[in-house]
């Protein structure tokens, strides 16, 4: 199987319905139909329960896929329209269940332990037909690591946006102590009152450094074992002291404070 080089492909995408598909320069050549004629695949039912879907066979199921993508944007009728349309997304269904066990892999070994691993797994079967119709079969790459890596990025931004709506609903400041935290459950700020803590997170607010950030994220996090949340741990995991910890967290929650005072947003 040769493999082609990136200028080769070119990402299409049409306004409404139709999905986005790679156009490869083979698709106007005049084998393209037998080459990447879909129906045999379609006709053959597989079952990968026992395994993943082979490299080379979800290579060229993706293939196959942006052909007939590729096909379903030049449709004339109707019923060529339809044809194509469900050839692509029984191509794409099929490697994303080659592939699901990708998804429970990622969450093992990313969200072990974790109380919102049933949640993460339905996000991460977005993430996987997201996956599918990005990945270019012409590159080289191997489907199963490209996946992984996106899925794997994807339980990150989850991890941090279910760690900072926590601390949205997260107990007064001045609750929140130099040393260990006291809670683990939900407190309303301010009685009635909750204060959008998750501004202050954002990468790009600057009030508090990513260091300071981080910090607090790891240390009040409810989805996370407390035991896992201690300054002696937190330290070992970035690299730094259980008193640096302390001083970094104090530091931020000082800021996060005054920047929440009464007097500040007078």
């Amino acid at each position: 199987m040769t493999t082609v080089s990136e200028p080769s492909t070119k990402r299409n995408s049409r306004a409404g319905a139709l999905p986005g598909f790679l156009r490869h320069e083979s698709f106007t050549e005049r084998t393209a139909k037998q080459e990447f004629d879909p129906t045999p695949l379609i006709e053959d039912p597989i079952d990968y329960d026992d395994g993943y879907m082979p490299d080379d066979i979800t290579r060229d199921h993706a293939k196959r896929m942006h052909y007939a993508a590729y096909r379903m944007h030049s449709a004339r009728t109707q019923s060529e329209l339809a044809r194509w349309t469900h050839a692509y997304h029984t191509l794409r269904d099929r490697i994303v269940l080659g592939n699901r066990k990708l998804i429970y892999r990622a969450v093992r070994r990313r969200m072990a332990g974790s109380s919102r691993a049933e949640d993460l797994i339905g996000d991460c079967h977005i993430v996987l037909i997201q996956a599918v119709a990005a990945f270019n079969p012409w590159l080289g790459i191997r489907f199963s690591t490209y996946a992984y890596t996106c899925l794997v990025r994807a339980l990150s931004r989850l991890s941090q946006r279910a760690s900072t709506d926590w601390l949205t609903r997260s107990v007064s400041l001045d609750a929140l102590p130099d040393g260990e935290p006291r809670h683990r459950l939900p407190i309303e700020i301010g009685g009635a009152v909750q204060i959008p803590i998750e501004e202050y997170l954002r990468d790009d607010h600057p009030l508090l450094s990513e260091r300071e950030k981080l910090i607090l994220v790891h240390r009040y996090t409810m989805h996370e074992d407390p035991a896992e949340r201690t300054l002696e741990k937190v330290g070992k995991a970035l690299g730094l002291s259980k008193e640096r910890v302390r001083q970094v967290q104090a530091s931020a929650l000082d800021k996060l404070r005054k920047a929440l005072s009464p007097v500040a947003h007078a």
